[in-house]
């Protein structure tokens, strides 16, 4: 079988000129073979290195070769030196789309069909670019101008889903990526959009599935394997987390986030981390994040407080009998208040600098105060969060749980698509950790 599959893959290799048929082909030919991305890799550097000055049919051979492995700008530069044909334009016209200048993907699709591409077809393409670029209006007159020929094909459900997912209808979106599944299993880009869905909402496990079957065959979508290492790392499968990131790195060496979370997944084999621990020191944050102000206390020692700028029981503990005292109208009546109600929770003044046992240092909310610097230095990936979450911190360029805590909630709260919702999930997670958002100092 694997013979075959090499013969095949020589054939088509061999061919004078290629099309966008042949590109299918060769996809198929490759996922026949083992180590495709080694393989190709190699026929590609064959043929750059025996056509140095490559134009028309050979360069148009050379920038199909490169998009199959997303080298995409370096891919356009051949195409400029290629046979001037509808497949020169289609290939350029996906190239743009994947580099996100999708005027100019439209525009070379417009050549692509005026030199003979399906005028149906290009304008589904047509569409799923304007979506893309957040052209709703167009992409909405392009479907609805092709639903009678194509309203019955996987490609135009997908596309359908995909305008409605882009403009908040996720359940009906949802509903037209089944049915373009049902009529096309393998679809992959419906298959990416419903898994990325399911991912969105915490159906990790359903996620997964799909993502799965995404990465099962050609092309593969980067997105995908990247989204489903990020979720088998979250449950704690590194190696199966890594193996999704090298496919990625195959094809594309340098991708930054293939990079950078294979690091994590890497290190992640042998970082300890003790959960139980971790529980305990989330308890004992919690009391000492308890306002002064729920207690009883008299009018003197609460204005002293106050004026102190202590708040909660953790400030209390950090603080000593002599500093209170040297406070101006704060007498002993005062200081056996604050005693007996730092004693109801088994607390003391000045426990925060007496404590050496690292099993219950205090964690203050700001991160200085840290002693466990292995919880401070956890990556995100390894913290379970929804996507939403996940991405807004990212732009925040926020990538351990010391560099969350040290943020307020107003510095993360004016990144986009970062709302309430959001905010609770991290508060969550960082006390999970002994952890919490730095305080505003007002």
């Amino acid at each position: 079988m694997e013979q075959a599959s090499q013969d095949a893959l020589t054939a088509s290799v061999d061919k004078d000129t290629w099309t966008a048929e042949d590109y299918q082909e060769l996809l198929k030919e490759l996922f026949s073979t083992s180590n495709p991305a080694d393989r190709f890799k190699s026929i590609l550097a064959e043929m750059e290195a025996a056509n140095p000055d490559a134009k028309g049919a050979v360069a148009l051979k050379i920038g199909i070769a490169r998009y199959i492995l997303c080298r995409f700008a370096d891919a356009l530069s051949a195409f400029a030196e290629a046979t001037d044909n509808r497949d020169c334009h289609y290939f350029q016209a996906q190239c743009y789309k994947q580099l996100r200048s999708y005027e100019k993907a439209v525009e070379e699709l417009d050549r692509a069909e005026a030199r003979g591409w399906d005028a149906d077809a290009i304008g589904l393409e047509k569409a799923e670019i304007w979506i893309l670029a957040g052209e709703t209006q167009n992409a909405s007159k392009a479907i609805s101008s092709l639903e009678r020929k194509l309203g019955e094909t996987a490609g135009f459900k997908y596309v359908r889903g995909l305008l409605l997912e882009m403009t908040g209808c996720g359940e009906e979106a949802a509903q037209m990526y089944v049915q373009a599944l049902e009529i096309e299993e393998d679809h992959p880009a419906a298959l990416f959009r419903l898994a990325y869905l399911h991912d969105l909402h915490g159906d990790e496990e359903e996620a997964i599935e799909l993502y799965k079957k995404c990465v099962a065959q050609p092309p593969v979508h980067t997105n995908a394997l990247i989204n489903l290492a990020v979720l088998h790392e979250d449950a704690g499968r590194y190696d199966m987390a890594a193996t999704c990131l090298r496919r990625v790195l195959a094809t594309c060496p340098a991708h930054p986030r293939a990079r950078l979370f294979l690091k994590d997944a890497e290190a992640s084999k042998t970082m300890y981390y003790d959960e139980d621990q971790a529980k305990r020191l989330a308890r004992r944050n919690a009391v000492l994040d308890i306002p002064v102000t729920d207690f009883e206390l008299s009018v003197r020692a609460r204005n002293c407080l106050k004026k102190m700028n202590i708040r909660t029981l953790g400030d209390l503990v950090r603080t000593t009998e002599v500093d209170l005292l040297g406070y101006k109208n704060f007498g002993e009546t005062s200081l056996k208040e604050i005693k007996d109600m730092l004693d109801s929770k088994t607390l003391h003044l000045g426990q925060a600098m007496e404590e050496s046992d690292p099993e219950y240092q205090l964690v203050s909310s700001q991160p200085a105060g840290v002693e466990n610097e292995g919880i401070l230095a956890t990556p995100l990936e390894q913290v379970e969060l929804s996507i939403r979450a996940r991405r807004a911190l990212q732009a925040l360029h926020i990538g351990t749980l010391g560099e969350l805590a040290s943020k307020t909630e107003q510095e993360l709260m004016v990144c986009k698509n970062f709302g309430q919702t959001s905010l609770n999930e991290v508060r969550q997670r960082l006390a999970e950790y002994g952890l919490a958002l730095r305080e505003t100092n007002n």
